[in-house]
Parts: C-alpha cells; sequence; structure tokens
C-alpha cells in the first residue's frame, strides 16, 4: 500500500564514488548495490551520480546493455566518444542520452570545474537488450523553460522537451528565488526525487507533511493519490532543486531478476 509521504536523506545516507585516481568524485543519492546509499531504487531510477572535477579527469572507454543513460551538465563540459562512432562535446546546460539496447561502450572526459550528473533509468530490460543502441546530445537551448518572479522551471524531460525515453520519467531544473515556491502535481502511483543542488535548503509541503530539505540532500515523496508537491526556497538564499518524476513501483521484472533466453 501507498501512503503520502516524504522521505528525506542526508549526504551521509547518500553513497560516495571516485575515479581517475580521485580526480573525478562523486555523491551519489542512488548507488549501486553494496555502495551503502540508503535509497535503492525509485521506480526505474535506479542509479543517481552527482559528478564532480575541480582538475579534470577521464573514464576509459566501458561497456554498457540495456538501460538508458542520462548526463545533464550543471556547469563546465564533459567530452564523450564512442564505440558508435560519435564524438561529443556537452556543456551547462546540455544533456547527453545513450539508450545502451544491445550494448555500447563509451568514454568520458570531464573538464576542470566540470558539475553535473549521470542518472539511469530502468526500461523493461528483457525488450531493451533487443534494441539497436542510441546516442543523442541536446543543447541547453533546446529545452523549454519557463520564468516568472517566482523563478524558473527547465523542462528536461517532458512535454516539450525533446528527450524521449522508454522509460516513464520527467524531470525538471528547477531554480526558486529566496522566500518563492513552485507547485508540481504528482499523479496517484508516481513519486517525486529531488536533490538541493544550490542554495540553502528547500522546504516540501506535501500531503499534509513538511519537511525542510538541506543543500546536497535528497527526498522522494510518493503519492498515493493524485497530490501537489509545494517546493519553497529556504533560508535568505535562492535555491536550486533537480526533479525527477517517476512511478513509484517498477511495474515489471528488474534487469537482475529477468531470465534472458
Amino acid at each position: 500500500m501507498l501512503f503520502m509521504t516524504i522521505r528525506n536523506y542526508s549526504p551521509a545516507e547518500q553513497a560516495v564514488g571516485a575515479f581517475d585516481g580521485g580526480t573525478i568524485t562523486e555523491q551519489k543519492p542512488i548507488g549501486f548495490p553494496g555502495e551503502g546509499s540508503a535509497v535503492r531504487r525509485v521506480g526505474p531510477l535506479f542509479y543517481w551520480a552527482w559528478f564532480q572535477s575541480e582538475q579534470g579527469g577521464r573514464l576509459p572507454l566501458h561497456p554498457h546493455r540495456g538501460f538508458e543513460i542520462l548526463t545533464y551538465v550543471l556547469h563546465g563540459e564533459v567530452n564523450h566518444r564512442d564505440s558508435l562512432g560519435r564524438a561529443s562535446l556537452v556543456g551547462t546546460g546540455g544533456a547527453q542520452v545513450m539508450q545502451t539496447g544491445r550494448g555500447v561502450s563509451h568514454a568520458e572526459e570531464f573538464r576542470a570545474g566540470v558539475s553535473g550528473f549521470q542518472i539511469w533509468f530502468e526500461p523493461y530490460y528483457g525488450d531493451a537488450v533487443k534494441r539497436v543502441p542510441t546516442y543523442t546530445q541536446y543543447e541547453h537551448e533546446q529545452f523549454p523553460a519557463s520564468l516568472d518572479a517566482d523563478g524558473s522551471v527547465k523542462t528536461v524531460i517532458g512535454p516539450g522537451a525533446p528527450i524521449d525515453l522508454v522509460a516513464d520519467v520527467r524531470m525538471w531544473d528547477v531554480a526558486l528565488e529566496a522566500g518563492r515556491g513552485r507547485a508540481f502535481d504528482i499523479p496517484a502511483g508516481y513519486s517525486m526525487a529531488g536533490l538541493v543542488v544550490e542554495g540553502e535548503s528547500a522546504h516540501w509541503s506535501f500531503g499534509g507533511e513538511n519537511a525542510n530539505v538541506p543543500l546536497k540532500h535528497f527526498a522522494v515523496a510518493d503519492a498515493a493519490d493524485d497530490s501537489r508537491l509545494l517546493i519553497q526556497a529556504g533560508g535568505e538564499q535562492a535555491a536550486r532543486i533537480i526533479l525527477i518524476q517517476v512511478p513509484t513501483e517498477l511495474g515489471y521484472l528488474p534487469y537482475n531478476k529477468i531470465p534472458l533466453t
């Protein structure tokens, strides 16, 4: 049974990672199994890493299969090359999507001062591994955004946005002025996951519950019925929150439970 809840996780309850001798560090609201994150998955959202690199770093060519992988750049630049023959540079506010299908390998170079996310979604794995892999890059200007006195909302995945995934996903990059707020409708059976990436905190009001979500904290609101989530910038600072809406339950067997025959 689903209840109206807000779950709030501190950085200590999230996983961490590092690559290339520590030149690339990660805070992981949702880490891989065994990495220690309190949240294992939220429906099809099963990996979320916030990467940062002050001096720059590299990840060598490595394989992926089946999943839809989004890289979203908050600040800076990431170079990409893959076994599909693609090479690209993704800059601030831009994104890349790999639908890894039957399998693809890629390598990444993180430029000095970069910050962003790598987020993995799981469509039905039994079908996904039969698909032809794809890679698509998107520039910041391709995403629709609304701006008013409260702040701005950029739709990364959803109506009007160019990204089209198989997994059932909506995603927003939300900037709120100090003390201002924004409401988001959440359908019954869906969850809203959010990470505060700038500012002091964000205050969540949902289904009669309230939670203060400080910087770098990760929150998940689960909707038993059609509901409205109000998020306000806390303290005296503006705030930036990344929000992802997905079904609360996966709805099909996860990849590690499917007999692939």
